[in-house]
């Protein structure tokens, strides 16, 4: 239900619905008066809590404030308290409220995955859904870490990393079997029953079991040397060599604590890092920070309690988390984790032994790196400061879009917006724009920057009229001189946005770099010093807006060369393509081809051949 008094706003509104709440478990909204969502809650019982928003007094900063912005609320009952939660964090992902707890990079961890759907199994990197056959090892922590992992397991068990297409079409070894890193079972250098012994031997590595198969190739070797097959020996002795390196890159190599994931929050100056570490079959599996947005002056449980939610929602948990604060429900969160599970996952923060020392470790790292970001926020702040005094801004930008565009003689244009602020480059807003226009001629670069702006700031104004969300920009970087910056000046001006300042970014008179000249609407260019620490972060912007254009340019290029004639015809997937360009040889030779030819072609029927005849003939 939602009910909206307009008369009434913070404590006084929440007052006004308590009339109408039971015990029921559930979870609010709180929304300001835009309806937009400031937060979102869950309860035991939501009349009690929300009760709590009710009283005029005794809250925090944080909560004070969203109190007083709250202009309605939102609530939805649930059967059980852990409905509740897992709606929470659905809500919370779906919305991203401005007072909550959000994990902003959930990017999926890969795996490795042994390949079972072959009677020769490939090992390889795996993202994704797990839906193919095979056993899949993991997570890592990052792709370095399964590909550092990977090399070394190919150098101890040989096993194939092609494809299976790429190893039915094989007829002699390729380059890794010649440096011994695989054992060529495309050729039949090796049995299927002897290539099954190297998987099950990779498999139990991956699960930690490696002494037995150090044990065993030791004693090969010691076979093979006794009847003087020396090489052989060597090849072993290299594998058992490559094993021990495996194992000494694992920084932690916990003997007692089998599969666990170790999470540490450290908290400072309104900032959170989150440190995991992947511990699989005794291995260190690599780690990753994460640096939650908080909504204020929450505690640490509270953080813990949302990361644990947000960070496995999809992703199923481990047998064991270790962590170093309590989540603010450890019972409710452990039930909910062994229900994604399927079976029972413990949460614990020890306080002593082995499992203590793996979490000491982490929050050291989570210490550290906060202290490294903080470090590096602060000197953004200061050079979004500098930029501010060099170019006579009100205040320090919040957010600077950066503009580029890219083409070769007009072909494949594309418009590039890069964005940056206090935490520097931020990638995810970066935004490419298809040059549509059938006006624009080849090479206007004007043209495509009115294109390009006017698409950008209609949506904003659209979107946003009020300029209340953190989309608008407070300033734009143009690469260009005085001409392009009139044009943009005159484009915003057109669609009534007059009040974001413009610089554009031009290279001095015998263009080298470090010689720039800055331009603004109505002002005389001028230039920095050669060694001013904002001279180097304009650069930074106005390259980095450069490679991001270049990179979407190349890449529509690729996908137009690679592009074919028949793949416009409705109806030709690519089992008649195959057959077409196996038939004619190319697309070139189909498009020129008659009637009775395309008849000919095994799996075209009389009405394809009519269809593809004149998608071609049509064009005249």
């Amino acid at each position: 239900m939602n009910q909206t008094t307009p008369s009434r706003t913070g404590h006084a509104l929440i007052q006004s619905y308590l009339r109408t709440l039971d015990s029921s478990p559930g979870v609010y909204r709180m929304l300001d008066a835009q309806g937009a969502v400031l937060y979102v809650g869950k309860a035991r019982e939501l009349k009690a809590r929300v009760s709590n928003y009710a009283r005029p007094s005794g809250h925090s900063a944080r909560i004070a404030r969203m109190i007083r912005e709250t202009a309605s609320m939102m609530f939805l009952t649930t059967r059980t308290e852990t409905e509740a939660l897992l709606l929470e964090q659905n809500l919370i992902k779906q919305l991203k409220p401005r007072y909550n707890v959000l994990l902003r990079d959930d990017k999926s961890f890969p795996n490795i995955l042994v390949a079972k759907s072959h009677e020769f199994p490939q090992i390889k990197k795996h993202r994704g859904a797990k839906s193919e056959k095979g056993d899949y090892y993991g997570p890592f922590a990052s792709a370095g870490a399964v590909n550092r992992t990977l090399n070394q397991l190919q150098r101890v068990f040989l096993l194939r990393n092609c494809t299976d297409s790429v190893f039915e079409s094989r007829t002699r070894p390729c380059l890794l079997y010649q440096i011994k890193r695989c054992s060529a079972p495309c050729v039949g250098r090796i049995s299927a029953s002897d290539y099954g012994r190297l998987v099950g031997d990779a498999e139990r590595f991956l699960q930690g079991k490696t002494t037995a198969i150090q044990a065993g190739l030791a004693a090969e070797m010691s076979l093979a040397s006794e009847a003087m097959e020396y090489e052989r020996a060597a090849a072993l002795r290299d594998r058992i060599k490559a094993l021990t390196a495996v194992q000494s890159v694992q920084a932690i190599n916990p003997r007692r604590v089998p599969e666990a994931d170790i999470v540490a929050l450290h908290m400072e100056g309104g900032l959170a890092c989150v440190q995991v570490f992947f511990i699989r079959g005794n291995q260190s599996w690599g780690n990753r920070d994460f640096y939650p947005r908080l909504g204020g002056a929450e505690s640490p449980d509270e953080v813990m309690q949302a990361f644990l939610m947000q960070f496995y929602d999809d992703k199923p948990p481990p047998r064991m988390i270790l962590l170093s604060h309590a989540p603010e429900d450890p019972g409710l969160t452990a039930e909910v984790m062994s229900e994604r599970a399927g079976r029972r996952v413990v949460i614990g923060v020890p306080q002593r032994g082995e499992k203590f020392e793996l979490v000491t470790n982490a929050l050291r790292n989570a210490r550290e790196s906060l202290a490294r970001r903080m470090s590096e926020s602060a000197a953004q702040v200061r050079l979004l400061e500098g930029i501010a005094g060099a170019f006579d801004l009100p205040a320090p930008p919040r957010r600077i879009e950066v503009y580029d565009n890219s083409h070769i003689q007009g072909t494949n244009a594309v418009g590039g917006m890069i964005v940056a602020g206090a935490e520097g480059f931020i990638k995810s807003q970066y935004r490419k724009f298809n040059i549509k226009g059938t006006e624009i001629t080849p090479g206007d670069d004007f043209g495509m920057m009115k294109e390009v702006l006017t698409r950008r700031f209609t949506r904003l104004l659209k979107e946003d009229p009020d300029r209340e969300s953190e989309a608008w920009p407070d300033l734009l970087l143009i690469d260009g001189g005085a001409g392009q910056v009139s044009a943009v000046d005159g484009i915003l001006a057109d669609l009534g946005v007059e009040d974001i300042p413009i610089i554009g970014v031009a290279k001095g008179v015998d263009r080298d770099h470090g010689k720039e000249e800055f331009h603004r609407p109505g002002r005389a260019p001028f230039a920095l010093r050669m060694n001013d620490p904002v001279l180097y972060f304009v650069q930074r912007l106005r390259d980095e807006a450069h490679r991001w254009a270049i990179g979407t340019h190349r890449a529509k290029r690729a996908k137009s060369v690679m592009a074919n004639p028949l793949d416009e015809i409705a109806g030709i997937g690519a089992a008649r393509k195959r057959a077409l360009l196996a038939h004619f040889g190319s697309a070139k030779a189909v498009s020129r081809a008659g009637l009775a030819d395309l008849q000919a072609v095994e799996g075209i029927s009389a009405a394809m051949a009519q269809k593809v005849y004149d998608h071609f003939n049509a064009r005249g």
